[in-house]
């Protein structure tokens, strides 16, 4: 349930079209939808402006495949996140449906084509090709969630000048995300260059000193670029949620 279907629902009662009891039924199953080992959250669009999405690690096909269920009964689009291949194929003949990513590790359950409601563009900007299956979750997410996505990879600062060569799309953008490992350095050079909010997401990407992604993490976090905030380490489903809730306003 969101904004627009609640508002749908208020105005089927007001033209005639739906009883009293109906929308009672309707909105009975607004909060919460118990399912085995989950309470499902039908109302966190309404609440927060966007669905529940599955983080998968850690459940089950079966567990997965009952809450996109609910949600697909409360008439949302289903996303998951860090959907490998194995537990794609599972969830799609649970389903009977469904579109699975991999390179962004995301499992699909809605419309083929995702309205537009983002005013502006999201840009996903990556450092390296091994930062590539964090910034494809942040744009696929991003996708999914309704923005138009410019998807920038490889642009890192051991050659800035190819960072460089994307500056009017770095700047055409509403908010960006940027994606990096090693020092983390990127979305502070970023920062510079734009007057749009910069999400930084470090990656686990580098070798020791890299420490899994905390080098970068604590780089990004002392950022001198004042526009600079920071998500979780690897966590590209955050930065797109965050970068949504930008995009509109």
């Amino acid at each position: 349930m969101d904004r627009d279907r609640l508002r749908e629902l208020i105005e089927r009662v007001r033209r005639g079209e739906l009883g009293t009891e109906g929308a009672l039924e309707a909105l009975a199953r607004l909060p919460f939808v118990d399912v085995p080992q989950a309470r499902v959250d039908t109302h966190r669009a309404l609440r927060s402006g966007l669905p529940e999405v599955i983080y998968a690690p850690g459940k089950t096909a079966a567990q997965i495949a009952d809450i996109a269920t609910v949600l697909r009964e409360a008439g949302q689009s289903v996303l998951a996140t860090r959907v490998e291949a194995p537990l794609a194929e599972a969830l799609i003949a649970a389903l009977g449906a469904g579109v699975h990513e991999p390179e962004g590790r995301l499992f699909w359950l809605g419309p083929d084509e995702v309205p537009i409601v983002g005013k502006g563009v999201v840009a996903v900007v990556s450092a390296g090709t091994a930062d590539h299956p964090v910034a494809a979750e942040a744009a696929g997410v991003a996708r999914r969630f309704g923005n138009r996505v410019d998807l920038i990879e490889d642009v890192g600062v051991a050659g800035v000048h190819r960072l460089l060569a994307a500056g009017e799309r770095l700047r055409a953008a509403r908010v960006l995300v940027v994606v990096a490992g090693m020092e983390g350095a990127l979305p502070s050079v970023v920062g510079g260059f734009v007057d749009k909010p910069v999400i930084a997401v470090p990656t686990s990407v580098g070798y020791g000193a890299a420490f899994g992604g905390i080098t970068a993490l604590l780089g990004m976090l002392t950022s001198c670029a004042s526009n600079v905030c920071v998500v979780n380490i690897d966590n590209g489903f955050g930065a797109a949620h965050v970068a949504t809730l930008i995009n509109p306003l």
